[in-house]
């Protein structure tokens, strides 16, 4: 049942070289049909209708967060006029990286990525595209669980809120910064074949921005502060619909002319989203079934296994997935069942006290008292907060959990599914009549020779 998910990928990989025109007509079609089988077998067959519906939210949150985004940002534009040297390219790119930690890497995406068109249109390339990506769409987001999905799905399984920012950032650094000087080199050898005079023709006068439609900002942090709502169900979703539908009617129709707003980009990933979020089921399914059952693992595994699965499946879920298997792998139940006495049995003296309290024990319920401590005192402590506190308050375990941060925020860069604004900034480029390379192009001319060695490098001089 994961040969669906197989064939999609590859379709998505080889039809656009293979045949063009019909993909581009035909690719809603086979991403649903493709849905359909595996819907098939998971309903009326194993009659598993709660797995099929937990999935359908997860997609309607999932759309709901993006296409949210798009509008919103759809209304903002920045005007650019001026040289876009390779330096202010590179710095253009370090403020995307930050601001996509405040804003999601979805929210920066959408944002930034037309004025990125606009200040490079009289030589945009594809690394332009590409290097966008990876660190706007992808590398930057890794320091807050604002910033990409599998950190906030953490945040809610219980890790701190500023946990990741305090331990990832030199990983961050490191990525953001290797990137950074490969992209200049790029730009640099482009920038320099153009002549100065066509350089300056083009360009215009000095450096000039302007924005329009700031009044979506206030839509924009609607959307943000609905993300920490969870109950009751969908209204996280209706508020940030809602924001969508406010932004797009009290725009005025000026800014969307000016930033060639239309529905299609938004469109293609729904559509092509439908199928891989209902083919990856039996994927992510056999992932957490097994991945617990391999033995002690060493946090370089979960960095290469958990980043490279997140590169082809959705970095979200995986995520969750090999967070259970670390669960799984390293933490003896033995001492989850011994902190669990402890809270149950605080206050009542000698049973307490026969409790063995050895230094990882402690170390646990120290985490417990500093991150759930209301939970301490209600003992309403969840299995999965003694766990997480378990990873973080024994410093041996943390790199467990900041290799799977960190694989799953970065190797979403890989290809164009890692990550959901990846095909959208590629459909907004190729609206714009912008070259982007194919999936297949994407993965071996860029993420392969440029990308895969920045990860290696991350893995050599913190997880090796």
């Amino acid at each position: 049942m994961i040969l669906p998910f197989a064939a999609l990928l590859g379709t998505i990989a080889l039809a656009p070289l293979a045949f063009p025109h019909w993909w581009h007509k035909h690719y809603p079609k086979v991403a649903i049909g493709l849905g359909l089988v595996t819907l098939a077998y998971y309903g009326p067959v194993l009659r598993e209708y709660g797995r099929i519906l937990e999935v359908a939210h997860e997609y309607v949150s999932f759309i709901a967060l993006i296409g949210s985004l798009f509008v919103v940002s759809g209304g903002i534009h920045i005007k650019v006029k001026g040289e876009a040297t390779p330096l202010a390219n590179a710095v253009f790119l370090l403020v995307g990286a930050v601001v996509a930690n405040f804003l999601g890497t979805t929210g920066a995406s959408m944002l930034l990525i037309r004025p990125w068109l606009r200040m490079n249109k009289y030589r945009i390339t594809a690394h332009h595209i590409v290097f966008f990506i990876f660190l706007v769409s992808n590398v930057g987001g890794g320091l807050t669980p604002i910033g990409d999905p599998p950190l906030f799905l953490g945040y809610l399984k219980g890790v701190p809120f500023w946990w990741v920012l305090h331990h990832c950032w030199p990983m961050w650094l490191s990525g953001v910064g290797g990137l950074l000087a490969i992209f200049l080199a790029l730009d640099y050898r482009n920038y320099w074949r153009a002549p100065k005079r066509v350089r300056d023709t083009l360009a215009g006068p000095a450096d000039q921005w302007r924005f329009e439609g700031l009044g979506n900002l206030g839509f924009l942090f609607l959307i943000l502060g609905a993300v920490f709502i969870n109950e009751p169900v969908f209204l996280r979703e209706a508020i940030m619909v809602g924001a969508a539908l406010g932004s797009y009617f009290t725009t005025r129709r000026s800014v969307h002319e000016a930033n060639d707003f239309n529905f299609e980009p938004i469109r293609e990933v729904a559509l092509l989203f439908i199928g891989i979020f209902a083919t990856m089921i039996p994927a992510l399914d056999y992932l957490q079934t097994h991945a617990g059952a391999m033995g002690r693992l060493t946090p370089a595994f979960f960095y290469w296994a958990g980043g490279g699965l997140s590169s082809i499946l959705d970095n979200a879920p995986t995520y969750l997935s090999f967070l259970s298997a670390i669960f799984g792998s390293v933490i003896d139940p033995e001492i989850v069942r011994r902190v669990q006495a402890l809270i149950e049995t605080a206050g009542a003296g000698r049973s307490a006290a026969l409790i063995q309290r050895t230094p990882e024990i402690l170390n646990t319920l120290q985490a417990l008292q500093t991150y759930f401590g209301p939970q301490m005192k209600a003992h309403t402590v969840s299995l999965e907060q003694i766990e997480i506190a378990f990873l973080i308050g024994n410093t041996l375990f943390n790199n467990y959990l900041m290799a799977i941060s960190v694989g799953s925020v970065f190797f979403g860069a890989m290809t164009y599914i890692g990550n959901g604004p990846n095909f959208m900034v590629k459909s907004i480029a190729d609206q714009a009549k912008v070259h982007t390379p194919t999936f297949l192009g994407y993965l071996v001319r860029f993420a392969l020779p440029y990308l895969l060695p920045v990860l290696v490098l991350v893995w050599w001089l913190f997880f090796s």
